[in-house]
C-alpha cells in the first residue's frame, strides 16, 4: 500500500463515438503517467455521449459485457504504463439487464474490481431509471496495488450513508466519476447554487471521514438527442480533488483538462487522531436509519 498516489482526473468532451473518446483516453493516460501518475480517475460513461437525456430502447444496444471489449483496451493501457485506472461503463448483464458500472485496472492490466451504482436517479434530462438496475455488490472498497479503493458513481455522491459505508470498509480514499450539469434555462443564480451544493456535500464526506475525495465529471455541451430546439445539458466540469479535511487539492474548470494531483494517504492517520469522528459514533442510537421516514 502507498503512503501517497500521484493521481490524474481526465475531464473532457464527448469526441463521438467510442474509439474517438478512447484514442482520447489513450493520449491523456499516457501524458499523465509521463509526469509520474499511478492513478487515473475517468469521467462518468466515458466512452459516447451522456444517453441518458431521453428514454430510448435502441441505446441499450450501447450496452457491453465485462470484461469485454473496453476493459481489454483499458487494461492494456494500464498495464502499458503501469498505472491503476478507474473507469466508467454501461454494462450489459444479460437480456434486460443493465448497470452502470465502475470498473478498476490493476497496473498489470487485470480488471480487479468493479463497483455497480447503486443509487439511480429519474430526473428530467437524467432518465437513468430506464437503463440502469440498481447495483447489487454493495459498498465494498476494491483493493490495489495502491491503496483501498472506494469506487462510488455520480448520484451515489449526495449520499453520505455512501461514502460512511465505504469508508468503514477500509477506503483510503473515495473516487466519483460523474456526469453531472445544467439544464440551461435556469438562471444563472441556480446554476451556481446546484455546482456550489454538489462541491460541498463531496467536500462534506472527505470531512466526516477523514479521507480525500477525487470527483471527476463530464464537461461540454451535449444537445438532447433529436432536439429542436437549443436544450440538452451544459456538463460543468470542475473536476476536482480534496484532502480528509475537505481541504483544496486542485479543481479544473470548464474545458477539457487533465488534473495531476498528489494525493496524501497517510495524512489521514493525523486528521483522524484530531477529529476522532469514527470513535464517537454513537452506533447505540442509530437503528431507525434504515427506515425510509420516520413518520
Amino acid at each position: 500500500m502507498s503512503k501517497s498516489v500521484k493521481a490524474a482526473l481526465i475531464q473532457h468532451e464527448n469526441r463521438g463515438d467510442v474509439r474517438s473518446n478512447l484514442a482520447f483516453i489513450a493520449e491523456q493516460v499516457a501524458a499523465a503517467a509521463a509526469q509520474g501518475a499511478q492513478l487515473i480517475l475517468l469521467q462518468e460513461l466515458h466512452n459516447g455521449p451522456y444517453f441518458c437525456q431521453t428514454e430510448d430502447p435502441a441505446r441499450f444496444d450501447l450496452a457491453e459485457a465485462i470484461p469485454g471489449q473496453s476493459t481489454d483496451y483499458l487494461g492494456a493501457l494500464a498495464k502499458r504504463h503501469s498505472v491503476v485506472i478507474v473507469a466508467s461503463l454501461f454494462e450489459r448483464r444479460a437480456a434486460g439487464l443493465y448497470h452502470n458500472t465502475a470498473v478498476v485496472l490493476e497496473r498489470d492490466g487485470s480488471l480487479c474490481g468493479r463497483y455497480r451504482k447503486m443509487h439511480i436517479p429519474d430526473d428530467p434530462g437524467y432518465y437513468e431509471k430506464f437503463y440502469f438496475t440498481p447495483g447489487d455488490l454493495g459498498f465494498t472498497p476494491i483493493d490495489t496495488s495502491l491503496g483501498r479503493l472506494g469506487v462510488l458513481v455520480c448520484w451515489d455522491q449526495w449520499y453520505p450513508e455512501a461514502a460512511r459505508l465505504m469508508a468503514l470498509a477500509g477506503a483510503q480514499m473515495l473516487l466519483y466519476p460523474t456526469a453531472i450539469g445544467w439544464d440551461m434555462s435556469d438562471e444563472a443564480a441556480e446554476r451556481s447554487r446546484q455546482r456550489e451544493a454538489w462541491l460541498t456535500v463531496q467536500r462534506g464526506h472527505a470531512i466526516a471521514n477523514g479521507i480525500p475525495v477525487l470527483s471527476c465529471n463530464r464537461v461540454g455541451f451535449e444537445p438532447a438527442p433529436d432536439a429542436t430546439d437549443d436544450s440538452g445539458i451544459r456538463f460543468w466540469g470542475n473536476s476536482f480533488a480534496c484532502g480528509p479535511q475537505g481541504e483544496w487539492i486542485a479543481q479544473a474548470g470548464e474545458v477539457s483538462q487533465t488534473l495531476i494531483v498528489d494525493i496524501d494517504l497517510a495524512r489521514s492517520e493525523d486528521v483522524r487522531r484530531m477529529w476522532p469522528f469514527l470513535r464517537d459514533r454513537r452506533i447505540d442510537a442509530y437503528s431507525d436509519l434504515p427506515r425510509r421516514y420516520l413518520d
